[in-house]
C-alpha cells in the first residue's frame, strides 16, 4: 500500500473517532443539568466512548475505531428540591453524574486530536503533491 495513502487512513480514523467524542461530550455538557420528570426518576446518564487499536492488514498502520458507546455507572448526585415534579419521598431529586469540567477537559483533548490528525492529513496531502511536482 502507499504509504502516503496510509498517512491520510490513520489521520481519517483519527478524525471520525475525535469527531464522534466532540459529539457525545457535547450531548453530555447539553443534559447535565436534566432531571427525571417524574417522582424518583432517574436523570440523564452520562455517555461514555470506548476506542480500540485497528492494525490495516495492507499497509500494517495503527488506526482507531469506536467499539462502544456506553454509560457512566457513577452514581447520580442528589439535590434536597421538594417542591421538583422528581422529588422523590423524601424531597430529593437525582442529578446526572456529569462532571461539566470532566466534560470539558475532554472536549478540549478531541479538539486537539482532531486538529493534529487534520495537521497529518494536511502534510501527507503536501507530501503527495510534491512527489506529483517532482514527476513532472
Amino acid at each position: 500500500m502507499d504509504p502516503l495513502r496510509s498517512i491520510s487512513s490513520v489521520a481519517s480514523s483519527g478524525m471520525r473517532a475525535q469527531g464522534e467524542r466532540l459529539k457525545v461530550v457535547a450531548e453530555n455538557v447539553a443534559n447535565a443539568s436534566s432531571t427525571g420528570t417524574t417522582p424518583g426518576a432517574d436523570p440523564y446518564q452520562r455517555k461514555t466512548l470506548a476506542f480500540e487499536e485497528l492494525v490495516d492488514r495492507d499497509s500494517g498502520a495503527s488506526m482507531v475505531r469506536i467499539t462502544a458507546l456506553g454509560r457512566d455507572q457513577a452514581p447520580f448526585g442528589k439535590n434536597f428540591d421538594p417542591a421538583h415534579p422528581a422529588a422523590d419521598a423524601e424531597g430529593f431529586v437525582k442529578t446526572p453524574n456529569v462532571n461539566p469540567l470532566l466534560e470539558m477537559s475532554n472536549m478540549r483533548e478531541a479538539s486537539r486530536s482532531y486538529e493534529a490528525n487534520m495537521n497529518m492529513f494536511e502534510a501527507g496531502r503536501r507530501m503527495r503533491g510534491q512527489i506529483l511536482d517532482l514527476l513532472r
